[in-house]
């Protein structure tokens, strides 16, 4: 999938993929069957194909056949699935297919009670909530150097321009739009207004808990459409440990 370029208009199809990997970073299978959860999708596999990191699948649901895209995930038809997260695409074509969906169903495979459910077995029971860790990260060095919340707060300025930020990776989301998509935090900035996590893009890899040091642009106001926009990220971003 082709990477975000700031300012240029984008085809409709790498778009469309964009969006739907975004909804999910790791695969799921299903549990018994029981009452869906609200804006679920419910259904028996008639048809299972797996292809570039996605099953695809067509139900047979309440209100007739329909196709479906998720996580690679081993299912057999006959198998009873309920996919939630999920948004619907209209004419979305896949070129691993070869075929163009007038409709498709994307999301990820949950147990009836609406949670992720591990392969072959009862989703576990929910672990108690902990509180999160203080996260204190020491700023970069260098005229470029800035903190999460600077790049956040004063992202109007530094439009385009190029910044050092050294910060501790919180989530990571891995092969979108041909890039590593990382959430950091240095301890700077408030909850309240966003203003302490910042969106990384990169072809770097890096796990959640690296305490790394990113260089790269500033983009401001991308929207991917669908509901999918960023107020800011860094671009492009090198990184080192």
């Amino acid at each position: 999938m082709e990477s975000i370029t700031s300012g240029a208009a984008r085809a409709a199809a790498p778009v469309r993929s964009a969006l739907a990997a975004l909804l999910f970073a790791t695969a799921f299978a299903a549990a018994a069957a029981a009452p869906a959860p609200a804006g679920a999708l419910q259904g028996e596999v008639l048809e299972a194909r797996q292809v570039d990191g996605y099953t695809y699948l067509r139900l047979k649901t309440a209100s007739g056949e329909t196709w479906a895209a998720v996580p690679i995930t081993p299912l057999k038809p006959g198998s009873q699935v309920t996919i939630g997260q999920s948004m619907v695409m209209k004419d979305f074509e896949s070129k691993s297919l070869k075929r163009k969906f007038d409709t498709l169903v994307f999301g990820q495979v949950v147990d009836p009670a609406g949670g992720p459910a591990a392969a072959g077995r009862p989703a576990a029971a929910p672990a108690q909530p902990q509180p999160p860790k203080a996260i204190k990260v020491d700023k970069a060095s260098g005229p470029d150097a800035r903190t999460v919340a600077e790049v956040v707060t004063g992202k109007a300025g530094l439009k385009d321009k190029t910044v050092r930020v050294r910060a501790q990776v919180v989530k990571v989301n891995t092969g979108i739009m041909g890039k590593n998509w990382l959430h950091l935090r240095d301890g700077s900035g408030s909850a309240a207004d966003g203003s302490h996590d910042i969106l990384v893009t990169t072809k770097d890899s890096a796990a959640p808990g690296d305490v790394v040091s990113v260089k790269g642009t500033v983009r401001t106001d991308v929207n991917l459409g669908s509901g999918y926009s960023y107020a800011v990220l860094i671009e492009d971003a090198v990184l080192r440990r």
